[in-house]
């Protein structure tokens, strides 16, 4: 990988409450040419006596992918890293993400637990949008990702 890929990878790895910022810079480092790999399922196994065309596209697919893996894996604190890495599709690994760290819309009344364990009731105006990171932390946030 270039320099400034590795800059962006160690400049904001996925922690606890960095997950918007630390998908962004993904999105930046994974290109349209590794990108698909997120959206799009792994072509089947050619068989033996497959077309050129069949066999480079699961090849193309299969580099792509591990390429996409090292990159993921790269920007993830030690413990995030340790969880994933027996993933083998970069799908899987920024799914198991999106569901354990995820933003949720807010709307009425909410009550939140404070870290001095008080109980704190709010009305949600606007665009707020609750944060479960993945130690079980949670954060309230107006902006918009």
């Amino acid at each position: 990988m270039n320099s400034p890929i590795v800059q962006l990878l160690a400049s904001e790895k996925l922690n606890d409450n960095n997950y918007a910022a630390w998908k962004s810079n993904l999105n930046m480092i994974l290109v349209d040419d590794l990108r698909f790999v997120l959206t799009k399922e792994c072509p089947q196994t050619p068989a033996s006596n497959a077309n050129r065309t069949n066999r480079e596209a699961y090849d193309r697919w299969i580099k792509a992918n591990e390429k996409a893996c090292v990159c993921i894996l790269a920007s993830m604190s030690d413990v995030l890293k340790k969880k994933h890495e027996s993933l083998a599709m970069a799908k899987e690994i920024t799914n198991s993400l999106r569901e354990n760290s995820s933003w949720k819309r807010l709307s009425g009344e909410i009550t939140l637990k404070v870290e001095t364990g008080e109980m704190v009731s709010a009305e949600a105006v606007g665009e707020l949008k609750l944060y479960f990171g993945f130690s079980g932390r949670v954060w309230v946030s107006n902006q918009v990702w």
